[in-house]
């Protein structure tokens, strides 16, 4: 299959878990460019996508540059972000998914001179090989920040590698869960509204659940 079939029937695959879910096809799908170059970025910038999801600072910077005549491209960063990285990256990218601890905040709040989205990422599932605040630190930390230049505008998390359907429903549910509790809360630049979850394997489920972005990249390429 092609690129543009590839698109189609995950489009298609989009809309049938809306419907199923009961919810307008409002979900953003980014395109994970982990093992796709420049010309294959622009390969699906012309078959209509324009979210993108790079995992590595130095690799986006050199895409970044690469793109730069695409006007109206979306970068998304959703790999781990290392401190020292995080002013060459931040005012170049439009959403970083993966703040997993407080000193990326801080490295951000100060580096950052707009407003810059971001998602906090939240280790549901407790894995010892996935970075991410827990639910409590996560509502605690949130509680407690001043944020000037972030605005949290939502919650990531990266399900376990499983093909347990039962499994993966009650961790997107329970971070869908943590959104509602951190909204309630009202609390100054976090209005939590977009939830970052679902990947290749399972992003119907996360869908179902409430995704509102979702991070695809082999089902977009494999030919």
């Amino acid at each position: 299959m092609t690129k543009k079939d590839n698109l189609i029937q995950i489009e298609n695959n989009i809309a049938s878990a809306c419907e199923k879910a009961g919810r307008n096809n409002d979900v953003h799908l980014i395109a994970v460019t982990k093992t796709i170059d420049a010309e294959g970025i622009r390969e699906l910038y012309d078959l209509g996508l324009r979210n993108f999801g790079e995992n590595r600072a130095d690799v986006f910077l050199e895409k970044y540059e690469a793109l730069k005549d695409l006007p109206d491209i979306v970068w998304h960063f959703i790999g781990s972000l290392q401190t020292r990285k995080v002013r060459d990256i931040v005012e170049k990218v439009d959403a970083i998914h993966s703040v997993d601890r407080p000193s990326l905040v801080k490295e951000i709040e100060k580096r950052a001179t707009k407003r810059t989205p971001c998602f906090l990422q939240i280790n549901i599932s407790g894995e010892e090989s996935k970075h991410g605040f827990t639910k409590e630190s996560a509502i605690r930390f949130l509680k407690e920040a001043d944020f000037k230049n972030i605005e949290m505008i939502g919650l990531m998390t990266m399900a376990p590698l499983t093909e347990n359907v039962g499994e993966l429903h009650q961790v997107f549910h329970e971070l869908k869960q943590l959104q509602r509790d951190i909204q309630k809360l009202g609390l100054n630049r976090v209005p939590c509204k977009e939830l970052s979850m679902g990947m290749t394997n399972d992003y119907m489920i996360a869908i179902e659940e409430g995704a509102t972005h979702i991070r695809v990249g082999r089902a977009l390429v494999n030919e």
